[in-house]
């Protein structure tokens, strides 16, 4: 038998046993949305959508003539190979659960329906005989004995996606039918921006309010008639003292810490007035790096430029309780600022923080700092934070004494896998650019390769973006999938040839919610990942600030990145633990506004709105039709309860509570217009 080149043998070298993710998405292996391309590689049989310039075709080349293959069979199977690198899918054929493999997931004859031959065997019966140059190689059938055990360290049995030694594709199948409607319990008073479930994994869950009040609420059970447990004269943690509240300020985000429930550590983002308080201080956003005075800006409040300024501080709940899974307070003085900026104008703030559930880092949104149409055209700065989503290191900060490590904003420090960390025309804690006021992103609990993003439009368009690293997002250079022009533009313009824009998966004209094609504005949601209506499974839930709608978005085809929306609708279930609210004069649900959406331990999905806190159950309850439902199997609980109070204690606060809290949910109307 003749013997392969060394280094063909080294390229298969690879652990016995791999397992492919399935969180299948067109991504490249280093994270990044693929580019579009109109020609065809030199190298690589690769055109439209690919992972590679021309300067990677020319490099895999080289990598291949190096490799000095005689046979001629053997050499196209290894070529087809390495040019995997080049898939638009590649970051799953090369990644399994915890490492970067050097090798792609090859198709066998028991893997999945993408694959249209035995791609393993045929590599091992063309590749065992190779007939190298160097004839002091070693053999396949030295590191293998046989084809059953080479497929069983490089092939996949389970999985979508595989390399059959072409370009992947995936099954066109039909899309799953829209949903026959949403039936919603609702089981709260209270207005509230965000919802965060206990990081111990028990019913509970933590909710917060725009003026920075944040609650600890104990989730009833499903078809238990109960209602939230939580008792709201005495709150987890306050923080009026530091956060500014008005019109277009508030808390906007609050995370807690991965391991929280070891070391108790929680963050809240907000925005703070530095005519008020001594710690509102911090470097503007507005400046000479960036390319703009803030003399010569004016914000639409008559405030000075940077009074206001946006705030991420650590807190501690280690301090009330020797466990922090038991604590059911915190004390509100800051352990650790973590970042701190100036706002040029009133609006566009985002702000929402959360943890990326594979990688641990800090996640923040950052709105294009308002004034109409991004004037000094924020997004597209590469120099400027606005516009962005950041991605920071709070687990690593750098001591005092070592500035050279420590961020320009504040105290965290940059993950190496940043896209541009070692660029020096851009920001290294920047993730993603070009959005326009990013308002509630989420990752799928079941493939957090998978990060969506509401972007709220400027005059036409809202739109959901499936956030990839480096991506560019296209405001203000577009709207939506349109071409944007402002007014004015005294901080210049971007050409749409000079970017790669990723368009958005989902969105809604404005004229197709309001006849003035005015009121208009996009609340992200999540993927449903729950067992109560498994109708929705699977399907992206969001909706329109206004409530002038609710979408389900369907992949199709399955893991493919491709969605279609259908604006379905919502009704309250008939024994709703609380009374819905019915709009007047309609036999119809009036939600108010839909400021947020929540999601708890058990994937269950919750609406926040003005006028109160909404669950998703079962379909049955609103008397829909769904055949997927199994109304006997008991609703799971993810963990013991711990009550933070009473129903009693509820009842008796919440009612004289409410009031307050929806007047003042009800201004956070032009927070993201």
């Amino acid at each position: 038998m003749m013997m392969l080149h060394r280094s063909l043998v080294i390229f298969f070298l690879f652990i016995s046993f791999l397992t492919l993710s399935s969180l299948a998405l067109p991504l490249c292996s280093d994270s990044s949305d693929s580019l579009e391309r109109n020609s065809t590689l030199s190298f690589c049989p690769y055109k439209g959508k690919t992972c590679c310039d021309t300067k990677e075709d020319s490099n895999l080349n080289k990598q291949f003539q190096s490799m000095n293959i005689s046979d001629k069979a053997c050499a196209s199977v290894v070529k087809s190979i390495l040019c995997s690198r080049c898939d638009p899918f590649s970051s799953e054929l090369f990644r399994d659960h915890s490492d970067q493999l050097s090798v792609p997931i090859l198709c066998s004859n028991t893997s999945s329906a993408n694959s249209t031959k035995d791609f393993c065997s045929e590599t091992w019966e063309t590749c065992q005989a190779g007939a190298p140059v160097n004839t002091n190689a070693s053999k396949l059938a030295d590191l293998w004995q046989s084809k059953t055990d080479f497929c069983s360290a490089f092939a996949s049995s389970n999985e979508t996606i595989c390399f059959s030694g072409e370009p992947v594709t995936l099954n066109d199948t039909t899309p799953d039918k829209p949903p026959p409607g949403l039936c919603l319990e609702k089981i709260g008073n209270g207005s509230y921006l965000n919802m965060v479930p206990h990081p111990d994994g028990s019913n509970r869950a933590f909710f917060s309010t725009q003026p920075g009040v944040v609650f600890l609420a104990g989730l009833p059970d499903h078809d238990s008639g109960g209602v939230l447990d939580v008792d709201p004269s005495s709150p987890f943690v306050d923080l009026t003292d530091e956060v500014h509240f008005d019109t277009s300020f508030g808390m906007m985000g609050m995370a807690f810490h991965p391991k929280f429930a070891q070391n108790g550590r929680f963050f809240a983002s907000f925005n703070c007035d530095k005519s008020k308080w001594p710690g509102c201080t911090g470097r503007c956003s507005c400046n000479s790096d960036v390319n703009c005075d803030p003399s010569k800006i004016t914000p639409d409040s008559g405030s000075q430029p940077c009074q206001f300024q946006t705030v991420i501080a650590e807190y501690s709940a280690n301090g009330t309780s020797s466990d922090p899974s038991k604590a059911k307070n915190a004390k509100p003085t800051e352990v650790r600022r973590i970042f701190t900026m100036g706002l040029p104008f009133t609006s566009h703030h985002a702000g929402q923080i959360l943890f990326g559930p594979s990688d641990g880092y800090l996640y923040f949104m950052m709105g294009d700092g308002g004034g109409g149409a991004d004037p000094y055209n924020f997004s597209q700065n590469k120099k400027s934070l606005l516009g962005k989503i950041m991605r920071v290191d709070v687990d690593n900060i750098p001591s005092a004494s070592d500035i050279s490590k420590r961020g320009l904003w504040g105290n965290y420090s940059i993950p190496k896998d940043n896209p541009f960390r070692e660029d020096k025309e851009l920001e290294p804690e920047i993730w993603a650019v070009g959005l326009r006021n990013p308002w509630r992103c989420s990752f799928d609990s079941s493939r957090p390769s998978y990060f969506m993003c509401a972007d709220v439009g400027q005059d036409t368009y809202e739109e959901v973006d499936l956030i990839t690293k480096g991506g560019n997002y296209g405001w203000r250079v577009f709207e939506g999938p349109e071409l944007f022009q402002p007014e004015s533009s005294p901080g210049g313009n971007t050409s749409a040839e000079s970017i790669n824009t990723i368009f958005p998966v989902m969105g809604y004209n404005h004229s197709e919610v309001d006849s003035s094609g005015k009121s208009a504005s996009i609340t992200g949601g999540y993927f449903y990942r729950s067992e109560t209506d498994p109708c929705i499974d699977g399907m992206y839930l969001y909706a329109d600030l206004y409530g002038n709608g609710v979408w389900a978005g369907i992949e199709t085809p399955s893991n493919s990145g491709n969605f279609v929306s259908h604006r379905i609708t919502f009704s309250c279930a008939s024994d709703s633990p609380m009374k819905c609210d019915d709009s007047p004069g309609t036999s119809g649900l009036s939600l108010g506004y839909i400021f947020s959406f929540g999601e708890d331990n058990n994937k269950d999905i919750y609406l926040l709105t003005s006028n109160g806190v909404y669950r998703v159950v079962r379909p049955s309850r609103c008397n829909l039709t769904c055949s997927k439902e199994n109304s006997t199997v008991a609703r799971r609980n993810p963990g013991p309860s711990v009550s933070p109070s009473s129903s009693s204690s509820y009842y008796m606060h919440m009612n004289g509570f409410h009031g307050i809290l929806v007047s003042l949910s009800l201004i956070l109307l032009a927070l993201l217009v």
